[in-house]
């Protein structure tokens, strides 16, 4: 007697599969009512479709399962090697892109605050002591304000700028100079900027240029400074070009000093070496005014 026509068989045929003919399983098991449902594991010891030892139950018919081709059960272990491999490729890529990381490393902004404007907040005196003054723009035909600021806090960093027109107090009419002092100040709240900070300077040092810089570290001024000096040798017009880069925790500071003077000028003009003066004790006191503007 076939077993299709034994009505004392307690489990009815299966349903067609609407795919095509695929082997019969190994294990009857129950119809499902829906031929499309996905067939339910079995309830194991260890719990909802796991055997007793915590570990996902071998499909019918893979190396090492019951029925299946595996010498001694060796193909059993290979999947799990393989999972557990897998598992530990999984982790160490988390861990290396840092998703394992439960937040992102706090910035070091040492006491330091955002101002909208820097101009109020930069010290103005040394340049005022070496008899220089703000130059009055109030007449000129354009308008322009000096000093001239700007600022913008962003997600990843607030930026700080302030330009000043200087001039010397007892320059004549006739005397054609220009002299200004850039500051820019930026709190970085994302990324350190300590390990590219030097880099950044000493470049100056690289450039396959006609004009030669010097770079030379500055000593108490933040965690670290440097100070650039254009060499302007054989140059038939008097002026210099000085930058001071400070570094303190995660704000990053830079005054730059850019003045020129024609050769009939009848003003002397300071030094590198007096700017650079100059351009430090400046520096000092804005930065302790910023830490004191919040």
């Amino acid at each position: 007697m076939s077993i299709s026509g034994d009505q004392n068989s307690p489990y009815p045929q299966p349903q067609p599969n609407p795919y095509g003919q695929v082997p019969a399983p190994q294990n009857p098991v129950p119809a499902q009512q829906n031929p499309y449902a996905q067939p339910v594991p079995p309830q194991g010891p260890g719990g909802y479709g796991y055997p007793a030892t915590g570990l996902p139950a071998a499909p019918a018919g893979a190396p090492g399962a019951p029925g299946g081709t595996g010498r001694g059960g060796s193909g059993w272990w290979w999947a799990v090697g393989g999972a557990v491999a897998a598992s530990a490729i999984w982790a160490s890529v988390m861990f290396a892109t840092g998703s394992f990381s439960e937040s992102e490393p706090s910035p070091d902004l040492a006491g330091y605050a955002y101002t909208s404007d820097l101009c109020a907040t930069t010290s103005m005196t040394p340049f005022e002591n070496a008899g220089y003054r703000t130059k009055d723009n109030s007449g000129s035909s354009t308008k322009s304000a000096n000093p001239q600021h700007s600022g913008a806090q962003q997600t990843s960093m607030d930026s700080m700028w302030c330009n000043t027109a200087l001039e010397q107090r007892n320059a004549s009419s006739s005397d054609y100079s220009s002299t200004w002092i850039y500051n820019t100040a930026a709190l970085h709240k994302k990324t350190d900027p300590g390990p590219e900070f030097a880099d950044s300077y000493r470049s100056y040092e690289k450039q396959d240029s006609t004009v030669g810089y010097r770079v030379e570290s500055v000593q108490g001024i933040g965690d670290e400074a440097y100070l650039v000096t254009r060499k302007d040798e054989g140059s038939s017009s008097s002026g210099s070009y000085v930058i001071l880069g400070v570094r303190d925790g995660w704000l990053t500071y830079q005054s730059t000093w850019s003045s020129y003077a024609s050769s009939s000028s009848a003003t002397k003009q300071p030094t590198s070496t007096e700017v650079a003066t100059m351009l430090k004790t400046s520096a000092t006191e804005t930065l302790r005014r910023l830490k004191t503007s919040r």
